[in-house]
């Protein structure tokens, strides 16, 4: 039983790290939609490239949807609950006591 709580707990964590990529990239996209234009910067770039490769993909699947009203984007809310649902199902599947 130690190891499906261990288990649980890497999933849980990993998820908990995944959303909060996710509402980075939210922050770093509405800060840069804002007309925010940083100077070039290698490594601020290597993280830029970093957040839009991981999250991306996983918004690209929410997009298909109609999630925007007017010039605001529910996708990365949508996007999020969906993770945190689903992924608290598939913990409490694995781990039912935690």
């Amino acid at each position: 039983m130690e190891v499906r709580r261990q288990i649980a707990e890497f999933l849980g964590t990993l998820i908990w790290v995944y959303t909060l990529i996710v509402i980075a990239w939210v922050i770093f996209s509405f800060v840069f939609a804002m007309g925010l234009r940083v100077p070039y910067s290698r490594p601020l770039n290597a993280v830029l490239d970093f957040l839009r490769d991981v999250v991306e993909p996983y918004l690209r699947l929410f997009r298909r949807l109609p999630l925007r009203i007017g010039p605001l984007d529910l996708t990365p809310i949508v996007a999020i609950l969906a993770l945190r649902i689903v992924g608290g199902i598939v913990v409490g599947l694995i781990d039912p006591d935690s």
